[in-house]
């Protein structure tokens, strides 16, 4: 009886699964095989028969491509300038907003409502924010006489992206961090305020490794999601000045859809891929520690 039971619970199991299944096979892992697949071939793809294996060769070609190399370092540098303050400043209001203080509904909501709005509103917005006579050059040669138009500058169009991303990210970051703060028994700090704790040594001592694993999430998910980045530069840069905010995702676009190289986009994603998942591993254990 308990064996017919016991049977009856998994067939069951596996048929609410199965939906799922259906859906994760359809949509990630047949186009991921089938990009694996592509990258050995130069690809073609209106006459997908026609397409011509062509082994490593595309694999060959991009670690040769310094196009590829450029868009490989302006997407590290783009990770650089965003996931440090979008880490840092999501803690910082979550652990602000948690204390006892008025308006502190008010305050959640304004801070997470950018997060509401597409990236083709947050890039249109900030492209005029930081254009030449846009606000923020206005009152930099108001202030300081700076005449600087950021998208048009190898040297601040990254930082413009970087600054547009930041206020349109912190968001999110920020409820995950609120709601881990919010996790923390507060018997730890009665106990820490009875043996005369410091406010630094309460969030040294049980904020910081209480959050420790929420912390730990954002950061991989920050990682991955700044070096897939693609719609803020494309939509106020489109890449430029001179390649200099053309990121690796981008590079894969022009790859696939405007030069109709899809075997070797295909191999550029791969690439992406492993990087991807090897530095995710790599934050995972160094602020895992010894867990």
């Amino acid at each position: 009886m308990k064996e017919e039971y016991d049977r009856r619970e998994s067939v069951e199991g596996v048929l609410f699964a199965l939906p799922y299944l259906l859906a994760f096979g359809v949509f990630l892992l047949y186009p991921l095989l089938k990009g694996l697949y592509m990258s050995f071939y130069d690809w073609n793809a209106l006459f997908p028969a026609e397409s011509e294996f062509i082994g490593l060769e595309n694999y060959r070609t991009l670690l040769s491509d310094p196009l590829f190399w450029d868009s490989l370092v302006n997407t590290v540098y783009f990770v650089v300038l965003t996931v440090p303050p979008l880490v840092i400043f999501s803690t910082l209001l979550a652990l602000g907003v948690n204390r006892n203080v008025k308006g502190k509904w008010l305050m959640r909501t304004v801070f997470f409502s950018p997060y509401i709005l597409t990236v083709s509103v947050i890039g249109l917005l900030f492209q005029e924010l930081f254009a030449g006579g846009g606000f923020i050059a206005y009152w930099l040669n108001t202030l300081f006489g700076l005449e600087t138009n950021f998208l048009r500058s190898t040297t601040w169009a990254m930082f413009a992206v970087a600054a547009a991303t930041v206020w349109w990210q912190v968001a999110f970051n920020f409820i995950i961090m609120l709601a881990a703060r919010q996790g923390v028994p507060d018997r730890l700090y009665e106990a820490a305020r009875l043996d005369g704790a410091s406010s630094y040594e309460m969030l040294r001592d049980i904020t910081i490794p209480q959050m420790r694993n929420p912390i730990l999430f954002v950061v991989i998910i920050t990682f991955i999601g700044s070096f897939q980045v693609f719609g803020q530069p494309w939509i106020m840069t489109q890449g430029g000045p001179d390649f200099s905010t053309t990121t690796i995702v981008m590079y894969l676009y022009q790859s696939g859809f405007q030069s109709r190289s899809f075997g070797y986009a295909a191999a550029i994603g791969y690439i992406l891929f492993l990087i991807l998942i090897s530095v995710s591993l790599v934050n995972y254990y160094a602020l895992s520690g010894d867990e």
